[in-house]
């Protein structure tokens, strides 16, 4: 779980936040959302207001013609300040806690040999010669992180011009793919969710340039690149042709964890627009994995599932927060009327296998950790249930509890007690450990992650946990028996 390691920035970056208080406990009436989300995140959506008005984050229009510009402006303007930049010019907000995002307009050149973007200006020029620097990643507010990202040179240049190998009639948007990419949380969060916010309007008239290029990235996502850009992607580093593009946006714009804020995007998209997106990339795959099913099935008949019976998936861990009594939980899930089926995704595992498991479930369970990124993966309406360990409140609700329920999912956590944590049997049951986590966490990240990240296991009281099992099982259950009156089980 690499962003634990920036909680207390996290806080300082949201200026004001507070320990998660609010419970998620009535299930069925959460298909309000509002009920869901914690008075913090209601807090951050007042102070979110006025950083709108100071941040350009919505700047789509801008990067096409003029004449498209007016014709199709779809989206409020939020900042003037890159909405009237002309021809042949750069123009960088910087105003942005989370990112920086530079435009260019004009005859844009790569030139990769001295990590720069080139503007060459027109021969009759009067501009004054420009440079602006960039590392075009979504933590700007790490300067450790930051350091790591390649650093792009955007300049505007006057005289000899530098022939084109590739020219490009559709805008490119320039980003990079280093920094936390290998946590799936991160590749998301900063990466793919950003991705879409800022090249989605495009309908893939767009080119995507990556610095720190990775084979293994480009694969694992290549289902849902394939939805935002209908042209290859260009290795910025190792790719020595000169690449021109009219127009170039430099960094990707980032509203908040696991999330889009319809009021900064064009028509007003929302995380739902984000996974109907992700229902078109993987549904040819997914297509393709039945097909092989079926035919490895050919001559043995398939198991079938009462389509009364909630399906219900665990999303188990292989090192440390895994649940110690998975076998006893799935007999209590399939007691309840869950029809269970356990989840052990690896790094290798194709995403399009797991979007296929939880799309078509009715519920999820999973202790805290990376792997509940794959939220994202479920429907709008149905239950998620967050494990939640020792020494990880804040996050768990930051980063996944009030997302998903934003998202619409029904979403419900279990904060264990200390009897049910492994470190219960290595700590005195004085000891801060179990009684004051936020205390031993204040010690610094490398206590948290010792202690509560990669020294701690769940053993779930299976009589506390039932009442949320069974709880689900009824938001699930309860819409079918309006309808047709009755429910065997």
């Amino acid at each position: 779980m690499v962003h634990h390691h920036r909680a207390a920035q996290q806080q300082q970056l949201k200026l004001l936040e507070h320990q998660h208080t609010a419970a998620y406990a009535d299930c069925c009436g959460v298909g309000s959302t509002k009920r869901c989300i914690s008075k913090r995140t209601l807090f951050l959506r007042f102070i979110g207001i006025f950083s709108i008005i100071s941040s350009a984050l919505v700047f789509a229009p801008r990067f096409l013609s003029p004449d498209y510009f007016e014709d199709n402006l779809q989206t409020p303007s939020v900042h003037p300040l890159c909405a009237s930049m002309s021809n042949h010019s750069i123009c960088c907000d910087r105003t942005a806690v989370r990112t920086d995002v530079c435009f260019m307009r004009g005859d844009v050149r790569t030139h990769s040999a001295s990590n720069s973007l080139l503007l060459h200006l027109p021969r009759n020029s009067t501009a004054s010669m420009e440079e602006q620097l960039i590392r075009p990643y979504t933590r700007k507010w790490e300067a450790g992180t930051m350091a790591t990202i390649d650093e792009l040179h955007l300049k505007t240049i006057n005289g000899s011009v530098q022939g084109c190998d590739v020219v490009h009639d559709v805008p490119a948007v320039v980003f990079s793919t280093g920094g936390y990419t290998g946590n799936v949380y991160h590749e998301f969060n900063d990466g793919i969710l950003p991705l879409y916010i800022t090249a989605g309007h495009f309908n893939k008239e767009v080119v995507l340039v990556l610095l720190e290029y990775h084979d293994w990235w480009i694969t694992k996502y290549g289902d849902i690149l394939s939805q935002l850009s209908d042209y290859t992607p260009i290795d910025f580093t190792n790719d020595k042709r000169t690449h021109c593009f009219k127009e170039a946006i430099v960094g990707l714009r980032i509203h908040d964890e696991l999330t889009i804020d319809a009021a900064k995007m064009p028509n007003n998209r929302t995380i739902r627009d984000f996974r109907n997106l992700l229902d078109e990339a993987y549904k040819p795959r997914i297509r393709a994995i039945e097909q092989e099913e079926a035919q490895a099935n050919t001559n043995r008949k398939s198991p079938t599932r009462s389509p009364r019976k909630p399906k219900l998936v665990i999303v188990a861990r292989n090192g440390s927060r895994s649940i110690e009594n998975e076998v006893e939980l799935v007999k209590s899930a399939e007691e309840v009327g869950f029809a269970v089926e356990v989840l052990r995704p690896e790094r290798t595992t194709e995403l399009a296998k797991i979007y296929r498991a939880l799309n078509s479930s009715d519920a999820m369970i999973g202790v805290h950790g990376a792997a509940m990124t794959h939220f994202l993966f479920m429907r709008p309406g149905t239950v998620f249930i967050q494990v939640v360990p020792l020494g990880t409140d804040w996050a768990a609700a930051s980063y996944y509890g009030d997302p998903a329920a934003r998202m619409g999912l029904r979403y419900m956590e279990y904060k264990i007690e200390a009897k049910e944590s492994s470190l219960s049997r290595e700590y005195d049951k004085e000891d801060p450990v179990l009684r004051d986590p936020e205390r031993v966490n204040a010690r610094g990240w490398e206590i948290t992650k010792k202690v509560y990240l990669d020294g701690q296991n769940v053993r779930l009281d299976l009589k506390r946990f039932k009442k949320h099992l069974i709880r689900a099982h009824h938001c699930l259950v309860k819409p079918k028996i309006r309808k047709t009156g009755s429910l065997s089980h």
